[in-house]
Formats: C-alpha cells, structure tokens, sequence
C-alpha cells in the first residue's frame, strides 16, 4: 500500500546474536515499489506465462520481497522461460532434479561423503585416494578439490544463524562437490561457495538451489578459469582499466603511477560481486537489480540449445527481441551494432564505485595498500540502488566517449 512505512528485513536472514561487526542493511521492503507476492502472481497468466517486463520495472523499483526471492531468481537467471507455462515449468524442474540427483549418485559412488550430511577432511580424502587402485586423473583432481570446498564451507556467511545447522552446511558442500564434478573445466575455486550459498538460503529444494548456482555460474565462470599465466577476471580487470582510462583518465594515470594499472585491488568486487562490500542482504537486492537491468529474454532457450556451451554464448544479443521484454542495460547494448559480447554490468559498477571516489584516491592514495584501504572503508556505506544508476550513467557516458575516439 502507498503511503505505509517500509518493513525492515533483518528478520528473513537472521544474524548470530554475537556477530556485531557485521554491516548495516539498507534495504528496506518499500510498499508500491518492491515486488511483492501479490504483484508476483499477478503477472502471470492463467496457464502460467510471465509478464517479464512489468516485473524488470519493479525490481528495479525497488527489488524482491524476501518470501518470493528465490523463485522470481530463477527467471532472472535463465532457468526458465517466462513465456512457458505452469505445467511446462514443473515438467523441466523434475527432469532437473532427477538429473541433479544422477550426478549425486555418481559422486557418492566415488566418494560415499556426499549425500551423507557430513563434510569431508583432508584426512577422509587422504585416504580414499591411497586405499583404492590407480584412479582416473578427472577423479583424482576432483578428490583434491573437495578439501579446499570444505575449508571455504565452513567459512561462508558464518555471521548467519542459517549455516548453524549442519544440514545446510551439508548442502552447500554437497552443491558445490557436485558441480565440480561436471564442470571439470573449473572445478572449484575460491569464492564460488559466497555465489552459491544465497541460492540454499532462498531455495528449499537442494536441486532447485542448484540448478540457479549453475546459471549464475554460466555468467561468471569465465572469471574463475585459470590457466598457468592468466586468471579469468584478468579480462575484466582490463576492461574495468579501460572504461576508467576513458571516464576518468587522471584517475586512472594516478593508479598507474602507483603500480595499480592491473586493477587487482577490484580483483573481489567482480569475482563475488561485492558480497564483501555489502550486507548479506544488500547483496541480494544488489544483484537482483543488477539482474534485472542485464535481463535477456532469449537467456533460456540459449542455455538450453543442444551443443550450447556453459557459458552465455559470445554475439548472443543477434536474435530480434522484445525491447520491453529486455532490462535497462541490456536495450542499452541492443542499440549498439557489435558482434562483440557486451561487458557485464559489474564492470560498471566497479567503475562507477571507482569515479565516485576519484577526488578521495587522488588526494589521499600514496601507494596501492592506501587504495585498498580507501575501498575497504566502503564496506556498508555502498547504497546498492545508487551503484547501480551510477552503473548505468556511466556507461552511457563511455560508450558515447568511446564512439568519439
């Protein structure tokens, strides 16, 4: 209703009474702007199709309603197509969870841990990889992994009274075990259980939160692929370089002369989309907002095309679509003739992070480590709505400076 007070929501992620260092939340359940549970089913037709645009406008209002987050999330995300219908929709998810549950199964046939309830250690996995025969290269790496899941589980989002039973914790390792199994690519790395975790908080169902992991990591897995001499992100970096030489070039000169012209100080910013600037909350009503503006209708049928590759495919932005079915950013980048695949809406939000404490770094930053600092300082004082508007003018601004050089 217009006019009530805004509902504080620190009750749906509750926070552990001893943790007080934790940041503040901003985000506030704002009447007539968040998507509520009402305005949610409204915007679905009698068999079930989506009216996606209406529902990109009021998350970008004013985001999601924790009680209906997880659901709206698997649209954004390309789990589903908005224009699919109820009964299509519950078809795919139990195809998904039987698929989910294969691929389980043949990780506790290796490894009987997963599944259990329990985390492994070191000293489990030690010992199943010296008790059997030789074993094949891709389960060796995968055993090995698995300690290093189990060092990040139980560090991740300790704060909240959610990861005190261990079933969640089990959860969130099993996931995570399960898609470093099929992604033999990647694996695990580091920061990948802060991306996952939100999604077994959102999602009851443990192939549900799975399922919304793997889309979420079908845009970001670029960043965690490593080779010998380079990391993925590496590439963002550059363009995040770029985008401030452009907007901001004595900022950017300065960072140079510092030694900072890699940009690894946003090196976390995009590996975990700022999961360590914000609340845990915030977070969410960050990358929900940053979702929505980045929205593409075709994102399920791209995901779901036989051959596809995990990732969203290069040039994918090729197909005509509905401009009212697109977020914000994405109509944006619709308008440019390029083959090239756009840059994520993350790199503008460093970059506009960046601008907005241009005069602070230039005055005040001697050497990288006062950099980091002046970043670190941001951590709950970042508005998630401002960054993402702020996101948006500056990429208009690029890419009008861009075309003039």
């Amino acid at each position: 209703m217009w006019g009530a007070p805004a509902e504080p929501v620190d009750s749906y992620y509750e926070v552990r009474p001893e943790c007080t260092d934790v940041p503040i939340t901003r985000f506030k359940i704002k009447p007539g702007k968040t998507l509520s549970a009402r305005k949610w089913h409204a915007a679905f037709s009698p068999d079930g199709q989506l009216d996606i645009g209406k529902t990109l406008h009021r998350i970008q209002l004013g985001g999601i309603h924790p009680t209906i987050r997880g659901e709206v999330w698997e649209f954004l995300l390309g789990c589903y197509d908005p224009k699919s219908t109820f009964d299509e929709r519950e078809q795919i998810r139990q195809n998904r969870r039987v698929q989910y549950a294969r691929w389980k199964n043949e990780c506790c046939e290796i490894f009987p841990v997963v599944g259990s309830g329990a985390n492994a250690n070191s000293t489990e996995i030690v010992k199943e990889l010296t008790s059997r025969g030789p074993l094949d290269k891709k389960v060796i790496q995968w055993l090995l992994t698995l300690h290093q899941i189990g060092l990040d589980v139980i560090r991740t989002d300790r704060t909240l009274v959610f990861y005190e039973k261990q079933e969640n914790l089990s959860k969130l390792w099993d996931i995570l075990s399960v898609y470093a199994w099929i992604d033999t690519d990647v694996g695990y790395c580091q920061g990948m259980s802060d991306l996952c975790s939100p999604m077994i908080i959102l999602l009851e169902d443990e192939a549900d939160a799975f399922w919304c992991f793997e889309r979420l990591m079908r845009r970001l897995r670029g960043n965690f692929r490593c080779t010998e001499s380079s990391v993925g992100v590496e590439t963002q970096l550059s363009n995040l370089a770029a985008i401030t030489q452009v907007i901001d070039p004595k900022l950017h000169q300065h960072l140079e002369t510092l030694g900072g012209g890699d940009y690894l100080f946003a090196f976390r910013m995009l590996m975990v989309l700022f999961r360590r600037e914000f609340s845990f909350c915030d977070s969410l009503y960050l990358w929900e907002m940053m979702w929505a503006l980045e929205y593409d209708p075709d994102l399920f049928s791209l995901y779901e095309e036989p051959g596809s590759n995990i990732e969203k495919a290069e040039g994918s932005k090729g197909k005509a679509k509905s401009i009212r079915q697109c977020g914000k950013y994405e109509r944006e980048n619709l308008k440019i003739k390029s083959s090239e695949a756009p840059l994520p809406i993350s790199v503008f939000l460093v970059a506009s992070v960046l601008k907005d404490k241009s005069s602070k770094l230039l005055q005040e930053a001697r050497g990288l480590d006062d950099v980091v600092k002046i970043l670190n300082d941001m951590t709950g004082n970042l508005d998630a709505k401002k960054a993402c508007i702020g996101a948006l003018k500056l990429h208009k601004k690029y890419l009008k400076k861009a075309k003039m050089t």
